[in-house]
This record gives C-alpha cells, sequence and structure tokens, in this order.
C-alpha cells in the first residue's frame, strides 16, 4: 500500500507542567515506559506498517532538536518544521504539500505523538482498513466510549459494528455529563481520536472547497518550495510570512464537519490521549489508598486517591484528589480536578 504517517508532534503539553516544557514537551518525555518517550512509542507502533522513510514528523524549530535525539531512525529531512503555530489545518495542509512532493499520490495517515494505544496490531489492522477506503473519503478512528467522558469531542454514527466503517452524522463538541451520559446510552457514538487517513489529493480538493483560504496559501507555499535559486534564510522568512495568512482553525473544524463523506473505523484498541495528569490513573497502577506515585518515597497517613510524582521523599496527611508533580525547579499542587486548568497558570 501506497502509505505515507505525518505525526503532529507541536504541542506544547501545557497541561502537563512542570514536567512537560515548551523545550521538552509531553511527546518528548518517558512518561509511560522508562525506555521510550511518547513520539517514539508512536513511532515504533507504525513502523510495522510503513518504512521509516515514509515517516514525516510536524513540530516546531524549538522542539525539532528533542525530536530528533528521540528517534534516530528518522532522516532529518523528514522533520517538518512549522515557522508559526497556525493550528491542526495548516500543519496537516503543510504536510500534505511537502510530502505530496516526495510522496505523490499517497494516503496519508494523520497521528498525534502523545497517545497512548495498547492494542498496536488492532490499531495497525483497522488504519488498513481506513487506508483501503480511502479513495474519495477522509477516514477517521472512533474510540468505543468507556464512560460519559466529557473531555473528548464525540462522532455520531449509525449502524456501529467493531471494525467495519461507518459513515460519521455530526461532530459533536465536548459535552456536559449528562449529555455524555446520553451519548453512551445510546449506543450511537464514539470518542474523537484526532486521527485522519486520507489520500492527500483528496485532502487537496477539500481545502480548495472548504477553506480556500488555506488552499491559496498552500499554493503559495508550494510555489516558493520549487524555487530551488532561493537562499535557506529567504526561504524560510517568505514561509514565515505566508503561514501568517492562515487563519487559525483546527482540520475538525475546518475539513471535516463540513466534509461530505467522512467516515470512521470504530475501535476498541485501549486508547488514551493521556490528556492530563489524571489520565495517569488509567494507565498505572494504584496502591492500596488509591494512590499513584511515580519515583517517589512516599509515607501516606489518612490519604487517598493522589497522583505523586518527585524524586524525594513525599509524605501525605490527611489530603485526597491531589496532584502533586516535583522537578529540579517547580513544584505544582493541584486538586485533581483542576488539572485540566494547569495552563491557565502558566
Amino acid at each position: 500500500m501506497d502509505i505515507t504517517v505525518l505525526i503532529m508532534a507541536g504541542g506544547s503539553g501545557e497541561r502537563f507542567w512542570p514536567l512537560s516544557t515548551k523545550e521538552r514537551p509531553k511527546q518528548l518525555l518517558k512518561l509511560v515506559d522508562q525506555e521510550r518517550s511518547l513520539i517514539r512509542m508512536t513511532v515504533d507502533r507504525i513502523l510495522p506498517l510503513v518504512s521509516a522513510e515514509r515517516v514525516f514528523i510536524a513540530t516546531n524549530a524549538i522542539q525539532a532538536e528533542g525530536v530528533l535525539e528521540e528517534l534516530p531512525v528518522i532522516d532529518p529531512k523528514n522533520i517538518i518544521i512549522e515557522p508559526a503555530f497556525r493550528d491542526t489545518a495548516a500543519a496537516v495542509g503543510f504536510g500534505c504539500v511537502v510530502i505530496g512532493e516526495r510522496f505523490p499520490g499517497s494516503t496519508m495517515i494523520v497521528l498525534a505523538s502523545d497517545h497512548l494505544i495498547k492494542d498496536e496490531e488492532g490499531f495497525r489492522e483497522a488504519l488498513s482498513v481506513a487506508v483501503g477506503i480511502a479513495d474519495s473519503r477522509i477516514v477517521t478512528l472512533g474510540i468505543k466510549p468507556t464512560h460519559p467522558e466529557t473531555g473528548y469531542g464525540y462522532l455520531e454514527c449509525g449502524e456501529l459494528i467493531k471494525g467495519q466503517p461507518s459513515r460519521v452524522l455530526r461532530f459533536c463538541e465536548k459535552p456536559a455529563l449528562e449529555v455524555a451520559e446520553s451519548y453512551l446510552e445510546s449506543g450511537r457514538f464514539l470518542w474523537n481520536s484526532g486521527m485522519f487517513i486520507f489520500r492527500i489529493e483528496t485532502m487537496m480538493n477539500a481545502f480548495k472547497k472548504h477553506l480556500p483560504g488555506h488552499s491559496n496559501t498552500l499554493e503559495k507555499i508550494s510555489q516558493l518550495r520549487k524555487q530551488s535559486s532561493i537562499s535557506p534564510e529567504f526561504y524560510t522568512q517568505s514561509l514565515r510570512e505566508l503561514f501568517e495568512e492562515f487563519v487559525k482553525i483546527s482540520l475538525d473544524f475546518g475539513i471535516m464537519e463540513r466534509f461530505e463523506e467522512t467516515w470512521v473505523i470504530p475501535v476498541d484498541i485501549g486508547w488514551n490521549d493521556i490528556g492530563s495528569f489524571p489520565a495517569l490513573a488509567e494507565v498505572f497502577e494504584a496502591n492500596q489508598n488509591g494512590t499513584i506515585s511515580r519515583g517517589a518515597e512516599l509515607r501516606e497517613y489518612n490519604s487517598f486517591n493522589n497522583i505523586v510524582i518527585s524524586e524525594k521523599r513525599v509524605a501525605l496527611l490527611g489530603v485526597k484528589d491531589l496532584v502533586v508533580v516535583e522537578t529540579d525547579d517547580a513544584l505544582l499542587i493541584c486538586s485533581k480536578e483542576e488539572a485540566q486548568n494547569i495552563k491557565k497558570i502558566l
């Protein structure tokens, strides 16, 4: 199969501060595996399906060096550096331009760099199904919900059969709890994983129809990249100026919700986007008090359901549902309930 892969790795991972920083964001951390970062796990997960020369990483100049250190298997010319963050529609469009030059006509798989997937074989099987139907369609993977989650977007579908393609009827924003409960009870909704599979030509045509401003800018970028005589400095400056033309909009809002042939493969693959510290409760086994501890020499008394990450001795007395994270230069203490809001204090 003529497959290429674009791994999105430009996020700052602010909800994992102070572990995650702009220079060393969540995807570069060995958060789950002591030997491999999240982005390395993502690349290793996809390599049985596609060769390393067909795997591209979309990131920024601040993080590019760290990405290369984590991924020695990836050729540096496969690192796509965005000069400015203009959201995922711009990032995917730019990736289509760059990858389309090297592998025209290929079917592209877009993945996040920081997701956890337990059933990796089932994941690759679902991607193969998606590639097989991604002719004039844009396909995504939809996660079978396990609980009424309010932190994810949802996809409403027709009949859902695991592993079988289904048309997406509508995209639903992150719901209130009672709405999420109704979604779960109906059996017609899936979590939106943020993974996309499409032929490059199909996506570029979708830009022309639904985001014509993006399409015009992408054409300018394509023409700029064809000018072999320009200096690297001129190219970098011109690319930065063109990126400023992009209106900030996600691929979901800009394309997926408007596209006529959006399909989904329902999957149950042990997926977790590890979006904030409380999500670690789904990854690691808790102690007898319901607490998850990483690195710390921990003592607890009358304390329950906490998350502690530190290399020091930590004592908890009479507290519950806290997140305690310590690094060399910072200390975070917050309630699990407020953990989604960490970026508001940065």
